[in-house]
């Protein structure tokens, strides 16, 4: 763990445009800098560093923050490594703190493992240059036409017959017997001597998302070998359902273009990089997984599925769309040409080519597998049945309610059955989905609405999100400045005066609202965490811009900046000064929020009113709608929008 203090002047010392110019070519304008957005395809820049204030924003995607988040964001790092890379940068020594004798042995053992599997790297890769491993190895892949420069880049080897050991080189280079066979780089015979795992293969390392090594995948080149391609096991530092192969090279253009492409050999995704198309990973030897679907998640929720237009091709992509789904995320599908694969395809074609197929042919993962299964079934009535009845357990694994309606009215349109039928099972299919779960684990999970009351739930969203973005935008701009009410004024107190946070909080608290967008709840929440503490305004907004909480960063850089537009806009009835303008627009900012959350109110009573209740309750939703229109004919007179 890095000390507060060591992490104070890591951020003190970090320069938000010394950070960004890393990575992206800035031009100065006026104080501020201008680029292109690394974060998303544009021509026009609309991302601006300003450091006076120590951010950058992104007009386009909306992507904000400091120069620990942009460095976070842009090389997908952790907190903690973002920190230890600023650090480098500005040379800033780092002492973690004190660990427990456990912790000290369990990092130093994991830093043993990828010292050997970073050592064996190097090792096959130097067998690669001559000898044996010129003659085989590298001719192998120059054969399939994979260049020199790709060749470097992925760090592809040779693995020798056994003449030249692994375990030899390493043993005179100090590593020890157990670190080798602990990596899974050694296997130790029934005699107690140690062999090599990989001989007289070429060799695909396999990075772990921060580029690290942590294991490999060999190919024999021997046509009587059964066993085409031998991985590394499972260690402590390589999890096979954890990883894939090519993350660390494909994450910046998975997270720029929104989109994975996903496919299912090494070299596939090696020929699709070195053409130019470099969001492309594969499933490490493995049935594509949870956790693999989740780690791409990190970089965008778009995938499309690539792989070999053969049966277990096609068996493998529905599995594949189904883990996508389930995971709340959004599956295509594209299949190339008879006999070809993503290797051979992109060898017989150019890069304008391949995307203009990709895009032209891949189809949304949903629609692909109902019609496919449409296609096996034929005219057989049993069949179809039983299809349709699997396109909607699919369709009932989406989290997401708004999603799954729409899948239910295409699939509705497709085989040609009423939505009201798809929609049945995927309630009673969701019903016995939530029974299988335990409690505490349904609890940790999302809570479905029905569609309709999920559609309620969004419009409730898009009433208050406006209202409540401004009055996040008052506490984060102006949150310390003191409300000077006069002496007439209903909100005049005799006591002293309050700030802007404090009344704004004080009217919430009051009715113990909470935001309903949880990004806004959340930087609300953090702020006044800070506020409670006794820090100025300007401190509170560089801890929550430097933060680990990235989402709250990223509302605090865009709040706090952003010239957010207000309720109301005749700016001639607006004082000059400061404080006198926020007497005015801050109150009237709480009105208008407290009209907002009375009409979500109102639509939600109007939806059950059409439901048809029973007399009694029907009575009540009327009784409580009357209420809320004297409310809010209340709160429009304060307005000046109707008269007394």
């Amino acid at each position: 763990m890095i000390p507060k203090e060591t992490v104070d002047l890591i951020l003190d010392t970090a320069r938000i445009e010394e950070v960004v110019g890393d990575f992206v070519t800035l031009k100065r304008r006026g104080s501020s800098y201008v680029a292109c957005c690394p974060f998303h395809n544009e021509k026009t820049p609309s991302f601006h560093v300003t450091p006076s204030k120590g951010i950058y924003k992104c007009f386009g995607c909306g992507k904000a923050g400091s120069a620990v988040g942009f460095v976070m964001e842009y090389e997908h790092m952790s907190y903690p490594e973002a920190l230890r890379y600023l650090a480098r940068k500005y040379n800033i020594e780092v002492q973690e703190e004190e660990e427990s004798a456990e912790q000290i042995a369990a990092r130093q053992r994991s830093e043993s493992l990828m010292a050997v599997s970073e050592f064996a790297r190097q090792f096959f890769c130097d067998q690669l240059k001559d000898g044996e491993g010129r003659v085989v190895g590298y001719r192998y892949y120059r054969n399939r036409g994979i260049e020199d420069a790709t060749i470097a880049q992925w760090s592809l080897g040779w693995a020798p017959s056994g003449k030249t050991s692994l375990v030899d080189a390493a043993r005179k280079a100090g590593y020890k017997d157990e670190f080798l066979v602990d990596a899974g780089l050694a296997i130790r015979q029934e005699d107690g001597t140690l062999i090599d795992k990989f001989r007289e293969r070429v060799m695909f390392p396999i990075h772990s998302v921060s580029g690290r090594v942590i294991a490999f995948s060999g190919r024999t080149l021997k046509a009587d070998n059964p066993a085409k391609y031998v991985n590394s096991p499972e260690t402590e530092i390589y999890i096979k359902s954890r990883n894939l192969l090519g993350i660390y090279f494909a994450k910046s253009e998975i997270s720029r273009q929104d989109r994975c492409i996903l496919v299912e050999g090494n070299v596939d995704v090696v020929m699709m990089h070195q053409l130019g198309i470099t969001n492309v990973v594969a499933s490490c030897g493995t049935s594509l997984t949870e956790e693999q679907v989740r780690l791409i998640r990190k970089f965008t929720e778009n995938i499309t599925i690539m792989y070999d237009g053969d049966k277990a091709g096609l068996h493998a992509a529905l599995r594949a769309i189904g883990l996508i789904l389930k995971e709340g995320m959004n599956p295509r599908v594209v299949f190339l040409p008879d006999g070809d694969d993503p290797d051979s395809f992109s060898r017989k074609h150019t890069l304008e080519e391949i995307r203009e197929f990709i895009a032209a042919n891949e189809q949304d993962g949903v629609s692909f597998k109902t019609n496919l299964l449409l296609n096996e079934a034929g005219g057989d009535p049993i069949k179809k049945a039983g299809i349709i009845n699997e396109v909607a357990d699919t369709v009932a694994d989406i989290p997401d309610a708004i999603k799954r309606q729409v899948y239910i009215d295409t699939v509705s349109r497709m085989v040609g059955i009423e939505a009201d039928i798809i929609q049945d099972r995927v309630r009673k299919t969701r019903e016995k989905m939530h029974k299988e779960i335990p409690a505490r684990e349904r609890q940790a999970q999302e809570t479905p609405a029905p569609a309709a009351e999920s559609r309620i739930v969004q419009k409730e969203d898009r009433i208050l999100e406006p209202s409540e973005k401004e009055l996040l935008g008052f506490i984060l701009r102006y949150g310390r400045t003191a409300l000077q009410f006069e002496t007439d004024s209903e909100f005049y107190d005799p006591e002293g005066s309050q700030t802007v946070a404090e009344f704004i909080d004080s009217a919430l608290a009051a009715d113990d609202i909470r935001f309903s967008n949880p990004a806004y709840e959340a930087t609300y929440q953090a702020y006044f965490g800070l506020y409670d503490q006794g820090l100025e305004q300007d401190d509170i907004i560089r801890s929550l811009l430097n933060g680990e909480n990235r989402e709250v960063a990223s509302v605090t850089a865009t709040l706090s900046t952003e010239k957010y537009e207000l309720t109301v806009h005749n700016f001639s009835d607006a004082l000059t000064t400061t404080d006198s303008w926020l007497v005015n627009f801050v109150p009237r900012a709480i009105l208008v929020y407290h009209d907002k959350r009375i009409s979500a109110q109102q639509l939600e009573i109007n939806r059950q009113l059409q439901e048809n209740p029973a007399p009694k309750e029907m009575l009540d939703l009327m009784t409580r709608m009357n209420r809320l229109n004297e409310f809010k004919k209340t709160i429009n007179i304060k307005l000046g929008r109707l008269k007394k």
